[in-house]
């Protein structure tokens, strides 16, 4: 029993540095992107800024979906409740 216990709480350690970590990094995207921007603004009229806003956006997505999982758009348990709805529908 003690050693589930363990288990478990070190995965949930993991699992929150994941966390931590993942907003840490939409911390620094937040504050970094728009200091770019202006930047980019005040030097050139190039919208260079778009190359990292867009590159580590996509990391960040990435990074969002490793912590969050997956299931992005249908969510867990879609499948199930969209046949349970189906089979309730007096129409189909």
């Amino acid at each position: 029993m003690e050693n589930s216990y363990d288990y478990k709480y070190e995965k949930a350690k993991e699992h929150i540095a994941k966390v931590k970590s993942f907003y840490s990094n939409l911390v620094a995207y937040l504050i970094i992107i728009p200091l770019l921007a202006w930047l980019n603004y005040n030097t050139t009229h190039f919208p260079w800024v778009l190359f990292p806003a867009v590159g580590w956006g996509l990391g960040l997505f990435g990074h969002w979906v490793s912590v969050f999982g997956s299931a992005l758009i249908f969510g867990k348990n879609w499948e199930e409740r969209k046949i349970r709805e189906f089979m309730n529908d007096t129409e189909f």
